[in-house]
């Protein structure tokens, strides 16, 4: 089996496994105040507990215990603790250091005013689906780069076509799956993630959107954010408003890591590929950090 094969195949497999862990996150969202043993999570999805113990340790790295502690509010807080000075360090590519270690490392442009304001006219824009870690993943290109990464979960694939679609309603579009499939191995398998290779990213928006977009940029895996702390970091301190709606479009999920901005208290808030997802991801993001270890060694949480 070739190298493309097999990449396939682990897809495929992540993808299986994120479906178990999406149900077994929406059980734990819905029943947390009883604390559900792993017995009761792996009956809920139908599996022994050591079968679950193992889809969840191969998808995220980390136990059904730690995962937990990944996504509960103590974790957030702790994500919280620099929210206004991690913003602070500029974003470029090859910045090094134990914050950048696994980044996907990203250089980018923006479309011009005079671009955007066309809706997208001239502009040819492919599309594909995949299966990801986090479910069904639409991936779009141009020639300058990935423009677009939604998510979706089986049978809801046209309606997040169409929500990317309106954002940019004169482009042509054309699937491609040939033209889609090598961002999936660079945005997903963190083998792929160098700073010698970045990643080419294209926003369309407009300029307070674009300069929000470039923000989010700056929050390192393993950081989080607040919407205040970025409006402060653009310099438009009283648009925390406007910096939200501003995050909740931005096209290009998980590159972009929106995913990284919680309340102040650290709720999760809002996510435009739903909360389940995001929940998901920060749990994905802290195994592969090391960060919930690294906290559960030192006893900072109380679950």
């Amino acid at each position: 089996m070739d190298k493309e094969a097999l990449q396939q195949v682990s897809f495929d497999q992540t993808f299986e496994d994120y479906q178990v862990v999406r149900q077994t996150l929406k059980t734990i969202t819905e029943t947390w105040r009883s604390q559900p043993s792993l017995e009761q999570l792996a009956a809920d999805v139908q599996l022994q507990p050591i079968q679950l113990q193992r889809v969840f340790s191969r998808w995220a790295g980390i136990t059904p215990k730690q995962f937990l502690q990944a996504i509960t509010l103590d974790h957030a807080r702790a994500l919280l603790r620099d929210a206004a000075s991690v913003l602070d360090t500029s974003y470029e590519v090859g910045l090094s250091g134990p914050s950048r270690l696994h980044d996907l490392f990203v250089t980018h442009e923006a479309m011009t005013p005079g671009d955007y304001r066309k809706r997208g006219e001239g502009l040819v824009i492919h599309f594909g689906f995949h299966p990801c870690p986090f479910g069904y993943v639409l991936l779009m290109t141009t020639d300058k780069g990935l423009a677009g990464l939604a998510f979706a979960d089986p049978g809801e694939e046209q309606a997040a076509l169409e929500d990317m679609t309106r954002r940019w309603p004169a482009a042509a579009y054309e699937e491609s799956l040939e033209k889609t499939a090598p961002y999936l191995d660079r945005v997903f398998n963190p083998d792929m993630w160098s700073p010698e290779t970045p990643l080419r990213l294209v926003f369309i928006g407009t300029d307070f959107e674009v300069r929000v977009w470039q923000t989010l940029l700056k929050i390192p895996m393993g950081k989080a954010t607040t919407y205040s702390d970025i409006a402060a970091n653009i310099g438009k301190p009283s648009a925390s408003r406007a910096v939200g709606t501003a995050v909740g479009k931005n096209p290009i999920s998980f590159v972009v890591p929106c995913h990284r901005v919680l309340g102040r208290s650290g709720d999760m808030c809002g996510y435009h590929w739903g909360v389940t997802r995001k929940r998901a991801i920060l749990g994905w993001e802290a195994g592969l950090s090391g960060a919930v270890l690294e906290m559960e060694s030192q006893g900072q949480f109380s679950f």
